[in-house]
């Protein structure tokens, strides 16, 4: 199925943070790496995701979410940075994925939910940004999470802790890796308001 012949189903825009797998991807140990990922627009039969490693069309993948658990997938269509998923699962899931898909559309409309967190992470709208290392080089990079204090990462580059590095115009440095990314503490604590801005720019002027 095309996105465009997708956008006219019956679906639910819903944002939920995941992880995912392609089945040609594998680390210097020969294990299949994890990305992190999220959802864009959700049905009982397919979704797309926003992802930072986009896969090919008929390519097997296997996701998890929180709030769906894992699904066995094929990718049906493309995107500059995401992917149409066609979801493999018996009518008894996809009834339930369709009460949950209810419920979480009900959920992200009810203004009573705030977020109490001193420092609290939080997803932008924007997904992607740049990393730019010490000597100039830029990597895309998926956005995780963010707060004022640092950044989750999930990148096709794999740096080491302790790697200083910008993430879009907030720099810092690695201070821990995890199953599909790893995560930078800004030098310097940001200001909420500006943090989106610094954050998500697309790309960083190159030294001459």
């Amino acid at each position: 199925m095309s996105v465009a012949e997708f956008l006219r189903q019956r679906a639910v825009e819903v944002s939920v943070t995941g992880s995912y797998s392609l089945h040609r991807w594998y680390d210097c140990e020969g294990k299949l790496r994890n990305f992190a990922c999220r959802t864009k627009r959700v049905s009982p039969f397919r979704m797309i995701v926003d992802v930072p490693v986009v896969g090919k069309i008929g390519e097997r993948v296997t996701s998890y979410f929180q709030d769906f658990g894992e699904f066995q997938c094929t990718i049906s269509a493309t995107m500059k940075s995401g992917f149409l998923m066609e979801l493999d699962m018996t009518r008894a899931r996809r009834a339930w994925m369709s009460e949950k898909l209810t419920w979480l559309e009900k959920k992200q409309k009810d203004d009573s939910i705030k977020e109490l967190r001193r420092d609290a992470r939080f997803v932008p709208q924007a997904s992607h940004t740049v990393l730019t290392l010490a000597d100039g080089s830029s990597h895309p990079c998926f956005i995780i999470d963010v707060s004022t204090a640092g950044v989750a990462i999930s990148c096709e580059y794999d740096p080491a802790v302790g790697t200083p590095l910008a993430v879009g115009a907030c720099v810092g440095r690695v201070i821990r890796k995890f199953d599909n990314g790893f995560a930078v503490k800004f030098a310097e604590k940001q200001q909420r308001d500006d943090l989106v801005r610094l954050i998500v720019r697309q790309g960083l002027p190159q030294p001459a």
